[in-house]
């Protein structure tokens, strides 16, 4: 829950100055979109998980962001910095969700 409660607070990353900053910003706001499952699990219960692999989708995202991070400078710096910490937290909200969600055998 204490993922959960950040993510919920936490206020989306920026975009940024270069085209790979704003193509990573764009897929950003798909994967939170996705993560948005997680709501209707901690409201209602219902354990619904994307209809993408999404743990796949944040690990290519992370990886990119990891790369910009490499050649940017200035206040994309920052950018990167924060794009990274929210995919990290999309990550562990969403893989915690699966694991407390799914039946047990």
């Amino acid at each position: 829950m204490d993922s959960y409660t950040l993510w919920c607070r936490l206020p989306f990353p920026s975009g940024g100055s270069t085209e790979g900053l704003k193509m990573t910003y764009a897929d950003l706001a798909e994967a939170d979109e996705y993560v948005t499952t997680v709501i209707r699990f901690v409201e209602r219960g219902i354990f619904k998980p994307a209809p993408v692999d999404l743990l796949a989708m944040l690990e290519e995202l992370m990886q990119r962001i990891n790369r910009l991070g490499d050649t940017a400078s200035g206040e994309d710096q920052a950018v990167v910095r924060s794009q990274h910490a929210y995919v990290a937290l999309l990550d562990l909200v969403y893989r915690q969700f699966l694991e407390v969600g799914r039946p047990h055998e």
